[in-house]
């Protein structure tokens, strides 16, 4: 059972082909971990263990006729709760959303079905997405396995707490602001928030251009292997791209060597940073340097654009309240209600002004920042998890705004460009930080890469069990 749940995705396919391990064995493995550990991290909405038990099945009888769908075939995932599953319920978190089955598959979804992966259940969070914590008034909280006193991060909070206990190899998030970073670097796994588009979405997101969809992994390879699949066009999305991806891969292996990358500790801001993810972090940085990269510390050099972000992920907000009267309001969760009324109140020449020139003059900032360096690494986050049931923490200054305490994250999805979040360190307290890699937009590959490359440098420990603290 121990080796089993130690397993990633990548070493699934080769024991599959050998008989050494089945699909079934697999899925049973971790349905019984997520029923040992779901009553202390509660990381999943809807389950039906009928339904991987059935697919687990499927991929086993492909394997034995020498005949898998592909690497992915045979392989546990789970899934966030704003994207479709056919046949299951997709309610954003919300208790007032329906629990009505849903029509289809949602494109990433659908690719990870066309590719054989088996469902273990979807996953847990915040109402609508709408902040970087773990709790909803649909499911409540959710914990961080390292510390089940904290809280995991959010949006993708139910998929980065399943991704640390290993309960399935793939775990696909959202990140509009941060959201699969956010609760990559809390919960100690890696996170990637692709290019815009490079992954299509159906439903649309509510939050537009900021919103990306991407994997939580243990490791790298396991993100990259994701990736192939997922990144796949779909014609229900518009704004996606149309050609299909690279094989993510392919020479994730060929370091960083001769690559230009700099390093900015707070991005020029003022945000107050931990002692403790200030010297990890910096450390982590400058660890590129023993991998043959060239590491110099400079800021980007762009004003916070936070107005920008609220502009838009506020009037995303009324548009997905839109249709909730009085009654439904006050069921929801309240910060939600109060940036839901704040986007009723944005006007539409201001909304396009932001869309498209300050969205755009920042990407341009970065596009020229690109072409002098190759990649910009950052903290992911400058504390490490804080106690469950707050949307900040009780101390360090961050004040009572959630993305106080997010300002690596949201500059990129605004400028749409990939980045990720690598585990890099614990605090005395055992508590993971992460290390944020930006790269210019397109260059997920590169992106992956240099990840994969800090990863074979400095291994990071695993949790396998939600640790209790008094």
């Amino acid at each position: 059972m121990t080796a089993i749940a130690s397993l990633s995705a990548a070493e699934l396919a080769p024991l599959y082909a050998s008989r050494e391990l089945s699909p079934l064995e697999v899925a049973k493995d971790a349905l019984a971990r997520i029923e040992r550990f779901e009553p202390q991290v509660n990381a999943f909405v809807v389950r039906d263990d009928k339904v991987p038990l059935a697919m687990a099945q499927d991929a086993e009888a492909r394997w034995l006729k020498g005949a898998p769908l592909g690497p992915l075939d045979g392989v546990p995932v789970t899934i966030k709760d704003n994207l479709g599953i056919a046949g299951w319920p997709m309610r954003r978190g919300s208790a007032v959303a329906s629990d009505a089955p849903f029509a289809a598959d949602s494109p990433a979804v659908a690719r990870l079905r066309e590719a054989g992966c088996v469902f273990l259940g979807k996953t847990t969070m915040p109402e609508y997405g709408w902040k970087g914590v773990g709790d909803s008034p649909l499911t409540g909280i959710t914990r961080n396995p390292w510390d089940v006193a904290t809280g995991p991060g959010g949006s993708s909070s139910g998929a980065a707490a399943a991704a640390a206990l290993n309960l399935g190899c793939i775990h696909l998030g959202t990140d509009g602001a941060g959201s699969v970073r956010i609760p990559a670097a809390f919960t100690g796994v890696f996170g990637l928030k692709p290019t815009y588009g490079r992954v299509p979405a159906w439903p649309i997101s509510t939050m537009g251009f900021l919103a990306h969809l991407g994997p939580l992994t243990r490791t790298v390879r396991d993100a990259a292997l994701a990736m192939n699949a997922i990144g796949q066009p779909d014609e229900r999305d518009m704004t996606a791209m149309i050609d299909a991806p690279p094989d993510f891969t392919a020479g994730l292996d060929a370091g960083v060597r001769g690559l230009r990358i700099a390093w900015s500790a707070t991005l020029g801001g003022d945000v107050p940073v931990d002692p403790e993810i200030a010297a990890l972090t910096r450390d982590a940085a400058l660890a590129f340097r023993e991998l043959g990269a060239r590491v110099e510390e400079v800021d980007p050099g762009f004003a916070d654009p936070l107005d920008t972000l609220m502009t838009l992920w506020s009037a995303g907000a009324a548009l997905a309240l839109r249709s909730a009267g009085p009654e439904a309001r006050a069921r929801m969760d309240p910060g939600l209600v109060a940036v839901a009324e704040a986007g009723e109140r944005i006007d539409g020449a201001t909304y396009v002004d932001v869309l498209l020139n300050r969205r755009n003059a920042l990407a341009l900032h970065m596009a020229q920042f690109h072409a002098r360096f190759d990649l910009l690494l950052t903290p992911t986050l400058p504390l490490p998890a804080f106690a469950v049931g707050r949307n900040t923490p009780a101390h360090g200054g961050y004040g009572e705004d959630w993305t106080r305490w997010t300002p690596f994250t949201y500059p990129f999805n605004i400028t749409q460009a990939p980045a990720a979040s690598v585990p890099c360190g614990l605090t005395k307290s055992g508590l993971p930080a992460g290390l944020q890699i930006v790269g210019p937009y397109g260059s997920d590959y590169r992106v992956l890469q240099a990840a994969a490359a800090f990863e074979a440098l400095r291994p990071f420990p695993r949790v396998d069990a939600p640790i209790e603290t008094i």
